[in-house]
C-alpha cells in the first residue's frame, strides 16, 4: 500500500480542527492520521513526503451543482433573464452530440480540477435523439480526468405545447426517460464504499417537466437507492409560472407532491419564504448555492446565511459554464461571502462557513458527508493543498486568504490519494490538450447548429 505524508501545512479539517504546523497521513485511498507537528514514524513500503511549507490544506472541494456540456456554449446571450437565455441556448444544444459532450466534460471537469474540486456532480437534461451515448461521454471524461464523479440523469418532458418552456424538439417522453434513467443507475451507479461513480435522478426544472415525470423519477429514485436532484426557485418567473400552473410557490409545489427530503438536493433556491427556508431544514433536503451564476443571470441572492441559520444543508456549484463562464469553485468562496454580506451585512457569511460550504456542505448534499468533505481519519484522501505563501502570504490567516483572496496555485491534488494536479498543473490529461478539446467541442456546437439555421 502507497504512503502519501503532507507535513508542515496549515491543516483546516473543516470537522472542527486546525493546526497551523500540521501534517497529513494517507495510506491507500484513505487518511490515516491527521494532527498537529511532524508526521509519526512511517512503516515498511513506500512513502511519498509532501512538504506543505507555506501552503494551507483543506478537503478538495466538492461541486453540488454543474452542467458540463455548457462549456461549448459559453458567452451566449450575455445580458439575458435566465428564461431568456434558455430560449436561445435550446436551439444549440438541441445539435449537441456525444463528441461535443466529450470534448466540453473534459475540459469542465480539468477547469475543476485546477480549482480544487475532487468531486463533481452534473446534470445532464437534453439528450437529443441519434446524437450517441451522451451520458457515457461525460463518464469517460471523468475517469480520464480523475475526479470523483456523481452524475444526474436529466429529463425534461414538458414542452411548449403542453405550457412548458423547452420547445417541443429538445424534450423526451416519461416512459423513455423512465427506461433510460434506469439503464444508466444499472450500469454505472456504485454504491460501495469510497465509490469513484454515482449516479442520481434529476428531472430538469418544474416549468419543463410534468407532475407525473416528478413522480415516478422520485419513485424509480428510491426504489434504485439514488438520490434526486432538480432546479428551484431560481427566478421570479418561475415563481410566477409556478404559481399560475399549480397555485404554489416552487418549493410547496415539491413538497406537495413528495420531493423535500433527505435524499434531495436543489439548486439555487434563490427565491425562498421564510416558510420554505423552514420546510427545507425539517426535511434535511440540501441546496446546491451557485452565486456567480444567479447574478450573472440576474437571479438573485439566496437566503444561504438563513438557510444555515435555520440548519439546512447548503453546498457550492459553479453551474454550468454558459452562466458562469470560466468560474473556478475556488472563487465561489469569496463569491457567496460577498453576495450573502452585500444583502445580510457583514457577519453574514465568513471564512470557514463558507469553507465548510464548499467541502462539508457539499458532501452532505450528496450523502458522502462519512467520507469526503473533510480531514479525519478514516476519511477518503480527497485533499487541496494550496499554496499561499506568494502574494497570499500578506494575510495572515490562510482560510481567510483562500476565501477572500484570488484563487491561490494549486501545489497538490489528491483524489483517493492518487495526484491529479501537482505544481499547479493537471497531471492526469496534458492541460493544454484538456482546453484545446473544449474549444473544439465550441466550434462543433456552433457548427452543427448553424447547419440546421
Amino acid at each position: 500500500m502507497r504512503r502519501v505524508v503532507i507535513e508542515n501545512a496549515h491543516v483546516a479539517t473543516v470537522s472542527g480542527e486546525e493546526y497551523p504546523d500540521g501534517h497529513i497521513v494517507v495510506d491507500g485511498d484513505r487518511i490515516t492520521a491527521v494532527g498537529p507537528g511532524p508526521a509519526p514514524e512511517a512503516g515498511a513500503g513506500e512513502t511519498e513526503r509532501i512538504d506543505g511549507t507555506g501552503c494551507l490544506a483543506t478537503p478538495g472541494l466538492v461541486n453540488s451543482h454543474h452542467h458540463l456540456y455548457q462549456w461549448a456554449s459559453q458567452g451566449m446571450a450575455v445580458d439575458g433573464t435566465l428564461f431568456e437565455w434558455l430560449t436561445t441556448l435550446y436551439k444549440p444544444w438541441s445539435k449537441m452530440d456525444a463528441e461535443v459532450v466529450a470534448g466540453a466534460a473534459t475540459a469542465g471537469l480539468a477547469w475543476l480540477a485546477k480549482s480544487g474540486c475532487t468531486t463533481s456532480t452534473d446534470h445532464h437534461y437534453l439528450f437529443p435523439k441519434g446524437r450517441g451515448d451522451l451520458f457515457a461521454a461525460e463518464i469517460e471524461a471523468a475517469r480520464e480526468i480523475g475526479l470523483r464523479f456523481h452524475p444526474a440523469r436529466g429529463s425534461m418532458d414538458r414542452g411548449e405545447s403542453q405550457g412548458g418552456l423547452p420547445p417541443d424538439e429538445v424534450v423526451e417522453d416519461l416512459d423513455t426517460i423512465l427506461a433510460e434513467t434506469e439503464a444508466a443507475i444499472d450500469r454505472y451507479h456504485d454504491p460501495s464504499p469510497g465509490s469513484m461513480l454515482r449516479v442520481a435522478v434529476a428531472p430538469c426544472s418544474p416549468f419543463s417537466v410534468t407532475r407525473d415525470l416528478l413522480v415516478e423519477s422520485a419513485r424509480l429514485a428510491r426504489g434504485k437507492g439514488v438520490r434526486l436532484h432538480t432546479h428551484l426557485a431560481e427566478t421570479l418567473d418561475e415563481e410566477e409560472h409556478t404559481r399560475e400552473q399549480f397555485g404554489m410557490t416552487p418549493t410547496e409545489y415539491m413538497d406537495s407532491i413528495g420531493w423535500l427530503g433527505p435524499d434531495v438536493w436543489l439548486a439555487h433556491c434563490v427565491h425562498l419564504h421564510d416558510t420554505d427556508v423552514k420546510r427545507l431544514a425539517e426535511t434535511r433536503t440540501g441546496t446546491a448555492h451557485c452565486p456567480s451564476s444567479n447574478a450573472r443571470l440576474g437571479a438573485g441572492i439566496a437566503r444561504v446565511s438563513h438557510l444555515l441559520e435555520a440548519g439546512a444543508a447548503v453546498g457550492l456549484g459553479v453551474d454550468g459554464a454558459a452562466s458562469a463562464e470560466l468560474v473556478p469553485l475556488a472563487g465561489e468562496l469569496r463569491q457567496a461571502i460577498y453576495m450573502q454580506r452585500a444583502r445580510y451585512g457583514p457577519t453574514a457569511l465568513s471564512a470557514r462557513q463558507a469553507l465548510e460550504i464548499a467541502t462539508l456542505g457539499g458532501a452532505r448534499c450528496l450523502g458522502r458527508e462519512d467520507e469526503i468533505g473533510s480531514l479525519a481519519p478514516g476519511m477518503l484522501a480527497d485533499v487541496a493543498l494550496w499554496r499561499v505563501d506568494g502574494f497570499q502570504a500578506a494575510v495572515d490567516d490562510p482560510v481567510v486568504a483562500l476565501a477572500f483572496g484570488p484563487v491561490p496555485p494549486l501545489e497538490r491534488l489528491l483524489v483517493g490519494g492518487r495526484t491529479v494536479v501537482a505544481g499547479d498543473t493537471l497531471a492526469t490529461v496534458p492541460q493544454d490538450e484538456a482546453g484545446r478539446r473544449g474549444a473544439d467541442a465550441h466550434r462543433r456546437l456552433m457548427r452543427l447548429a448553424e447547419e440546421v439555421l
